[in-house]
């Protein structure tokens, strides 16, 4: 299986990973778009959590486009194998770490906060409230901190969790994005 990348310094690079079941990565039309309506000035330099990896395009996508660090969390030993071969071939493995646990034990673990956090969990899955909690519950989201939420376009997505409030949606056929951002205190 064959992604490529859409934009940054990487630009039509493409990253190699395992045929993998129930694997659906982001295609590059929608990692496109979410990095157009998050804008580039969320992620440059900043902190990157790619949570429920895959092919680790999205994390690699940020890294393309500026992003300083991405933790890249995925439990498939075979797909954080590619993502680890990807960032060598690319020259960014000094820029990244690869978790190979699920992600609420590596949401526990990580101890960064981070300006942008890519979720994307397998659609046939609800992890959305433990996610959301964790994240805040972990100090993991500050302010100004984004969280992109990709997620079936059957599944409705509550407009708030706690103090992550959503400020965009759209669909793309299958797929629907949410952005979150995370509320000021009153």
């Amino acid at each position: 299986m064959n992604t490529r990348i859409a934009g940054g310094t990487k630009k039509g690079r493409r990253l190699k990973a395992s045929r993998t079941r129930g694997l659906r990565p982001t295609t590059e039309r929608v990692r496109a778009a979410i990095f157009s309506m998050i804008g580039e000035k969320t992620i440059q330099a900043g902190n990157v959590l790619d949570l429920y990896a895959g092919t680790g395009a999205m994390g690699i996508e940020a890294l393309s486009r500026g992003a300083g660090w991405v933790d890249f969390v995925e439990t498939n030993p075979s797909l954080c194998r590619d993502i680890v071969k990807n960032l060598e071939a690319l020259g960014l493995s000094s820029q990244a770490k690869v978790h190979a646990r699920r992600v609420n034990q590596a949401m526990n673990e990580l101890n960064r906060d981070y300006e942008l956090i890519l979720i994307d969990p397998p659609y046939e899955t609800d992890p959305w409230t433990d996610v959301m909690g964790l994240l805040l519950e972990n100090g993991l989201v500050s302010k100004g901190s984004t969280v992109v939420a990709e997620h079936s376009s059957r599944r409705e997505l509550d407009q708030r969790f706690a103090r992550l409030v959503c400020q965009k949606h759209r669909r793309y056929g299958d797929t629907a994005v949410s952005i979150f951002i995370l509320e000021e205190n009153i």
